[in-house]
């Protein structure tokens, strides 16, 4: 039986009906004014009155707690896997996709998702959802050199120490090692903590990893090939090695007896088969090679004396370290005496191993890097000035900035423009210096913190910028795209200032070299001069004194003969017997001598 609901109302409850059509306006209504209605009414007096056409509003500040974020992850493992196969086995997944590849099921399924992901490859191909129209065009504005803030990490921990290492995570950036120890003399406390840590740049709260080392740690690297894996050097002259998946205690450290003997600056991985090899220098004068696998003792020694007879007590102290991939034999080591030694690793002998010395600076060299485009010239920062040097010239370097009025203490290249690098001062300013742009003055100064500015490592996308200060605070900045973006014909333009500069350097080295070798020749022009006039002086007073001599002999022997001639001389009378006459002749008169010659 069908159920049928009706309802019904009625049409005069609709209201008037409307009726639509096309037709012109007509009046229906006109109501005309009473004029003697306007009697019982009184006139409102005019007046003017301002109105804001907005609400009123109040400001008010209020400073809110503290926020604290906590990074979670999650691991996530392969699966799909039956029980009785373990994805583990290559044979059993082997035999298993055999087995499904064989299914009929499987076959027509791959057949349908076949057709659906041709024709979206099809579409991809062809239409270009990504096209950049304004790649040949160039940009007629500039934005100006700049940097921001970011982040500061600082030292969790109460008695504050320096950040004197700082290192890049190398899968992404995503997280920075900082080393932290104190380098003042006499100023390290047994209630310091020796502890230095991993950070998390989006997280400045607390850091991510603690590495607790026996001694605090001077410098840190991670392993380019293994991001897991990084090697420290520690201020008692120890290496430890760590594995982040490990913990935070080492996984290996090297002896006492075969470390080195002052704190440790510098450690570079090396270029290697096993990833495992790095070396490091010391200002005990000594560059050790190690296997991080084997701590035990170094794989290769070399003693930094300059006298190349590998004595340690003469050996000069090892603050920076350099080493280009590209130049797998070759590295540079910056000392405390302001020298800068190049070495060949593979060279036979010891004495082969230190090839030459760039003396450039009046205090130790702080650091020292390669150019990564341009590998025969390197930059060097000691004293007061950073120096470009070029392999080719050894007595000085053929670019330097202007003496700061703070102490530089660290510096380095950017990894994507050439001609661009950075510097920290002691005033707590990085300096970005663009040598194409100008070379008097930095491009940007930014003022980083009140403090002393110790250490500084670059990202390798040249965006990020990380400093570490006096006081443990590690600085993250991101620059502006105009000095972390590559320039047209910027390589170009800077290979030939580098080769005009060297040029030049060449030509004023010849011109000191010819200076000096005149020089040389007119001293010992003198010096011969000056013995020939000797002789002659010494010779004319031996023919005095011979001529003398020779008078005096003739003399005496004419005496003598005429005394023979005249006979024995009489007794002379006494005065009251002589008779009065002429006197005789004087001797002086009779006698021929010296005073009757001259």
């Amino acid at each position: 039986m069908e159920i049928v609901h009706v309802y019904t109302k009625l049409r005069s409850k609709f209201g008037r009906q409307s009726l639509f059509s096309d037709r012109p306006a007509e009046l229906l209504v006109d109501v005309h004014t009473d004029q003697s209605l306007g009697h019982q009414f009184i006139q409102k007096s005019q007046r003017d009155q301002d109105l804001q056409a907005c609400r009123d509003m109040s400001e008010h500040q209020v400073n809110t707690k503290r926020f604290e974020s906590d990074s979670c992850g999650l691991n996530h493992e392969e699966g799909g896997w039956p029980k009785d196969v373990n994805p583990q086995e290559m044979e059993q997944t082997i035999r298993f996709r055999k087995k499904v590849e064989k299914d009929k099921i499987y076959i027509n399924s791959i057949l349908q998702l076949g057709s659906v992901m041709d024709h979206c490859i099809r579409q991809n191909n062809a239409v270009d959802i990504y096209p950049d129209y304004c790649e040949d065009q160039e940009e007629d504005h500039q934005e100006p050199p700049s940097a921001k803030t970011i982040n500061v990490f600082r030292d969790p921990n109460e008695l504050k120490r320096t950040v004197t290492g700082l290192s890049w995570h190398p899968d992404g950036g995503r997280k920075l090692a900082a080393a932290y120890s104190c380098l003042e003399f006499q100023q390290t406390s047994r209630d310091m903590s020796p502890d230095s840590y991993i950070w998390d740049i989006e997280n400045p709260n607390r850091p991510e990893m603690t590495l607790k080392p026996a001694s605090p740690l001077v410098c840190l690297e991670y392993n380019p090939k293994d991001c897991h894996t990084l090697v420290g050097g520690s201020y008692n002259g120890q290496i430890a090695y760590w594995d982040t998946r490990r913990g935070s205690q080492p996984v290996e450290v090297s002896s006492v007896e075969h470390s080195h003997r002052d704190p440790v600056y510098k450690i570079i991985w090396l270029q290697s088969k096993t990833g495992t090899d790095a070396f490091s220098a010391s200002t005990d004068g000594q560059v050790l090679w190690w296997d991080v696998r084997r701590l035990s003792e170094p794989t290769e020694r070399l003693v930094l004396d300059p006298n190349r007879e590998g004595n340690l007590d003469r050996a000069l102290g090892a603050i920076s370290l350099d080493f280009e991939s590209t130049m797998p034999t070759k590295f540079m080591v910056g000392t405390e005496e302001g020298l800068v030694v190049s070495c060949n690793r593979k060279a036979k002998t010891p004495s082969e191993k230190i090839v030459c010395t760039y003396d450039g600076h009046q205090g130790p060299v702080y650091a020292l890097q390669r150019n990564p485009f341009f590998p025969k010239n390197f930059l060097t920062v000691g004293d007061w000035t950073a120096r470009i040097w070029s392999e080719d010239i050894k007595e000085s370097s053929i670019m330097w900035t202007k003496y700061q009025m703070s102490y530089l203490t660290d510096a380095c290249w950017s990894p994507v423009r050439p001609s661009v690098f950075f510097t920290v001062k002691m005033d707590g300013i990085l300096d970005v210096w663009d040598i194409l742009f100008k070379q008097n003055d930095p491009t940007l100064s930014l003022k980083v913190c009140d403090e002393a500015l110790y250490s500084l490592r670059l990202h390798e996308t040249g965006r990020l910028v990380a400093c570490g200060s006096q006081r443990g605070g590690a600085t993250l900045l991101e620059i502006n795209s105009g000095l972390s973006t590559l320039q047209k014909n910027e390589k170009s333009l800077l290979a030939a200032m580098f080769e005009r500069e060297t040029k030049r350097e060449k030509i004023l080295e010849a011109r000191q070299r010819e200076i000096r070798l005149k020089e040389r020749s007119r001293s010992e022009q003198s010096r011969d001069e000056d013995g020939a006039r000797e002789d002659q002086d010494q010779n004319q007073n031996q023919l005095m004194v011979r001529a003398e001599d020779h008078f005096y002999l003739v003399t005496e022997t004419k005496r003598r003969r005429d005394n023979r001639i005249r006979g024995p001389v009489p007794e002379p009378e006494s005065d009251s017997e002589r008779e009065p006459g002429p006197e005789p002749e004087s001797e002086l008169e009779s006698r021929p001598g010296p005073a009757a010659v001259f």
